[in-house]
């Protein structure tokens, strides 16, 4: 299908996400910018009925494409929508929206899916499905900055973390726009016990004397793509990696911090309240084995 692809800022605004071209895939068929696709009455809108995935794709590789395709079905599922496509079609799907866009660039993928109806549960029967794609380059490496925030994650039996849900992200907001009015980029965030959950919206990694430590998934943050992903490649590399509870206090102490996520991947902490890092070389290990990896993908994670 030729069409002529509208840039993202024109047809949503600026100071959205993303800075390029953007496609949409609904219906059945691929159309340009931001399809206008709910009403006030649709479940989604007014229940928060919606669930979606975010992956990657750069120098003709989507690292871990399959396995996020895969995770948004597993989620929708977690909230309980009903799903009639599947990962594998997904990834199938995403690769054709790639491949409408020029060779070589760097892009965001999100598949979503979300309820029409429904009286606070949602109906399953109404589930719908919806990919975007867009131009979205990677960040540069330059580090960031973070603070306490005074906001926590919730358990799972509070809310439902264990999705990438549509509904937790006003608490990611919050904590966002916190951190902000105090001058810095993100915010470290709790878990309801007390100890170190994530950044806001990115796992978090330190090292110290060598070691890496990062919290253990206990049910009240997303046990991220890429975390998992930067932990095999380090302990594949003989990284010893630790995942155990975290006071705060300790990344005060760290040697260097560093966080992982899908939309910049491996990125530096350059300063946690009033101490600041240097971008260390455990972290420069972790981004090196990472963009290592994902430029070696085969198969479902590379464009045939």
């Amino acid at each position: 299908m030729d069409m002529t692809i509208q840039t993202r800022d024109a047809v949503m605004g600026k100071g959205k996400a993303g800075t390029g071209a953007a496609l949409a895939f609904v219906d059945g068929e691929w159309s340009e910018g931001n399809p206008k696709i709910l009403g006030p009455q649709h479940h989604a809108v007014w229940l928060s009925s919606v669930v979606f995935d975010g992956a990657r794709a750069f120098d003709g590789v989507a690292p871990d494409l399959d396995l996020h395709c895969a995770r948004v079905v597993k989620s929708a599922r977690m909230i309980g929508l009903e799903p009639r496509i599947t990962g594998a079609e997904i990834t199938n799907l995403a690769w054709d929206g790639i491949g409408r866009f020029p060779s070589g660039s760097e892009l965001y993928i999100c598949p979503m899916f979300y309820a029409e109806e429904g009286f606070v549960i949602p109906d399953p029967s109404s589930t719908q499905f919806v990919m975007t794609i867009y131009e979205a380059p990677l960040p540069e490496p330059t580090g960031f900055t973070a603070c306490l925030s005074s906001f926590r994650r919730p358990a799972k039996d509070m809310a439902p973390t264990e999705a990438k849900a549509s509904c937790l992200y006003p608490n990611v907001a919050r904590v966002g726009r916190e951190a902000a009015q105090k001058g810095f980029n993100t915010a470290v965030v709790r878990d309801p016990d007390g100890n170190v959950a994530e950044f806001a919206y990115t796992n978090l990694f330190f090292a110290k004397d060598g070691v890496v430590h990062t919290p253990a998934p206990n049910g009240t943050f997303l046990n991220g793509i890429t975390r998992q992903r930067v932990i095999a490649l380090l302990r594949g590399a003989g990284v010893e990696v630790v995942e155990r509870p975290i006071a705060h206090s300790e990344l005060l102490t760290a040697d260097e911090i560093f966080a992982s996520g899908n939309h910049a991947k491996v990125q530096p902490c350059v300063r946690f309240e009033d101490r600041e890092f240097s971008a260390g070389p455990v972290y420069a290990k972790a981004r090196e084995l990472y963009f290592q990896f994902a430029r070696s993908c085969t198969g479902a994670n590379k464009r045939g």
